[in-house]
């Protein structure tokens, strides 16, 4: 397989992976270039096709790794604010996706308090829909690892979301999610005093 097939048949599913992964547009645009350079010298060494999705997450999740590594070291800041900026530009057209929208905020929101290894294995299987033995490949651990981390991060949202959101069905019938906000806790940000 050529670089250009690849770039074509998943450019879209590594940014979308990435973005989730770094919430940042600016970033997830470098990064994914970064990945498709790592691609490109490395294709020669693929030996199984079967393997190549999973090698090219791989890839791009070693990345994303390398990057938090790196601002660890360097401002020991691991997660950066999600603001409007970094959020995708395109405006909700209706009233469901907006309420979709505001849902999938909240979610993230405490997504992003969760340990690296759970919010990684979370954001393969429910956002770039990787099945366990694929996310076990990609993350370079066994399926039985990927079930544990999948069960525990579940576990650990559920409570967060609990604790920080308040769900409500309004008139229509219709699930709605609206963040609490305690003094002292911004679900886009780390805890205070953590």
């Amino acid at each position: 397989m050529h670089l250009t097939e690849i770039y074509d048949q998943y450019y879209q599913r590594l940014r979308k992976f990435i973005l989730h992964t770094v919430r940042n547009e600016w970033l997830a645009d470098d990064l994914v270039q970064e990945t498709f350079i790592r691609i490109n010298n490395n294709l020669k060494n693929v030996r199984d096709a079967s393997k190549l999705q999973s090698w090219i997450f791989r890839i791009a999740y070693n990345i994303c790794q390398d990057y938090f590594r790196n601002q660890w070291k360097a401002s020991n800041l691991y997660n950066e604010e999600i603001s409007e900026e970094t959020a995708p530009s395109r405006l909700p057209t209706s009233q469901k996706e907006l309420e979709q929208g505001q849902m999938r905020k909240c979610v993230f929101g405490l997504v992003n308090h969760l340990p690296e290894s759970l919010r990684s294995v979370i954001i393969l299987s429910d956002v770039s829909e990787f099945n366990q033995r694929e996310i076990a490949e990609i993350m370079g651990i066994t399926v039985e690892n990927v079930k544990i981390r999948l069960h525990r991060a579940r576990k650990k949202l559920k409570a967060l979301l609990e604790e920080h959101c308040v769900f409500e069905v309004d008139e229509r019938n219709v699930l709605t999610c609206q963040p609490e906000t305690p003094s002292g806790y911004n679900l886009f940000l780390k805890p205070s005093g953590s």
